[in-house]
C-alpha cells in the first residue's frame, strides 16, 4: 500500500487543470476511486482542489451514467 492507501495513481494535465485518478484501499481492504481536479489559482501559485469518491460497489452504475453523459456531449 502506498501513501495514504494509494494502490494506483495516474494523472491528466490540460491547461491550468490537472486530473488525478487514484485507486485507494481503506483499512478494511476495500478499494475506492478518488478523482481529484486541481486548478491553479492566479499568479500566487495556490491551487483549488475538488474531489469525488466512487466506492467499488457503485462503480458499475457510475460508469454507466458517466458513459451516457460522454455520449451526449460528443453528439453536441
Amino acid at each position: 500500500m502506498g501513501i495514504r492507501g494509494e494502490v494506483f495513481s495516474s494523472k491528466v494535465t490540460s491547461g491550468k487543470r490537472t486530473y488525478f485518478f487514484n485507486v485507494k484501499e481503506n483499512r478494511a481492504g476495500d478499494l475506492f476511486l478518488n478523482v481529484v481536479e486541481s486548478k491553479k489559482q492566479g499568479e500566487e501559485g495556490g491551487f483549488e482542489r475538488h474531489s469525488i469518491i466512487i466506492f467499488n460497489e457503485d462503480l458499475s452504475a457510475f460508469l454507466s451514467e458517466f458513459e451516457k453523459a460522454i455520449q451526449f456531449m460528443r453528439k453536441k
